[in-house]
């Protein structure tokens, strides 16, 4: 069955056991949401959580199941506004960090949209003792909706102060090295390392993000790429073997619209459109 099947049934049972679990809150059809009344303020939460699970259940257990999410989602809202106001205003803590893409079932429950093919960008709460991953229930409690000033506050309070320098690879051969020591937001930028490439950049570069804290990006303008490669490919790994907050061990090639594709180990063939690339690349 799917959730939007079992609507109709799930809804009236919340109604009939609202009054007898939580006599405040109440159903607003409008968003199929259940509201929680707590001191002067409200929590919400949407009803598609307990209709996902009451689909996977057979009929005569969802009365035990929409009394179990109703009893979890009270707690949860007392616990909601004790952050609220713990934290002030949330929505200037939320940050984005980018990780290699997530298993479905590591996704489940977070705030986390795709970025690009091998990446995706999970909002985080950015507090030493309370922070992490911004859940969907804790999002809907905290009445966190519209969340495009993210990636602002982002740029604004993280990534502001990255250095950026030339680092030896081989001899007259410079890897660029984006960096914030014990930042957890650097690869953010991995959408954006255009900005610390010389232009024009006809070619794309070489992009790494061994961890968090740290890009590092090799423009691609002749030949000496393939000389580059291999050398490039064992600095990412043996950084993101050691790091304390690692990201991803690979290569990748920058190019186009902000494209990312992976680059195999070297002596493996390349991707097609790669390989085209380096037959028209002038002698280095």
């Amino acid at each position: 069955m799917e959730p939007l099947d079992a609507a109709a049934d799930v809804h009236a049972l919340i109604r009939d056991l609202l009054p007898v679990v939580a006599p405040s809150a109440w159903f607003d059809p409008g968003t199929s949401e259940v509201v929680l009344p707590v001191g002067r303020s409200e929590a919400r939460a949407s009803t598609w959580t307990v209709l996902e699970r009451c689909a996977r259940e057979p009929q005569e257990s969802w009365p035990r199941v929409v009394d179990e999410w109703v009893r979890e989602i009270g707690h949860r809202a007392f616990l909601a506004v004790g952050e609220m106001e713990l934290f002030g205003d949330v929505r200037e803590l939320l940050r984005l960090r980018i990780v290699p893409k997530l298993a479905p079932r590591d996704r489940e429950g977070l705030v986390v949209v795709p970025a690009g093919d091998h990446f995706d960008a999970m909002v985080m709460i950015e507090h030493p003792r309370y922070g992490g991953p911004l859940t969907k229930a804790r999002a809907g409690l905290l009445g966190l909706r519209k969340l495009g000033y993210v990636m602002t506050n982002t740029h604004d309070r993280e990534l502001a102060d990255v250095s950026v320098r030339d680092q030896p690879l081989l001899p007259g051969r410079n890897v660029r090295v984006v960096t914030k020591p014990g930042s957890r937001y650097v690869s953010a930028l991995l959408s954006e390392v255009e900005q610390f490439l010389p232009g024009p950049n006809r070619h794309g570069a070489l992009v790494g993000v061994p961890c968090h804290s740290t890009l590092l990006l090799y423009p691609i303008t002749s030949t000496a790429v393939l000389e580059v490669l291999p050398v490039f490919a064992d600095v990412v790994r043996e950084m993101h073997a050691d790091a304390d907050d690692p990201c991803a061990p690979g290569v990748y090639w920058s190019h186009g619209e902000r494209r990312l594709t992976p680059l195999p180990d070297p002596g493996s063939p390349a991707p097609s459109e790669f390989a085209s690339v380096l037959l028209s690349l002038p002698e280095g």
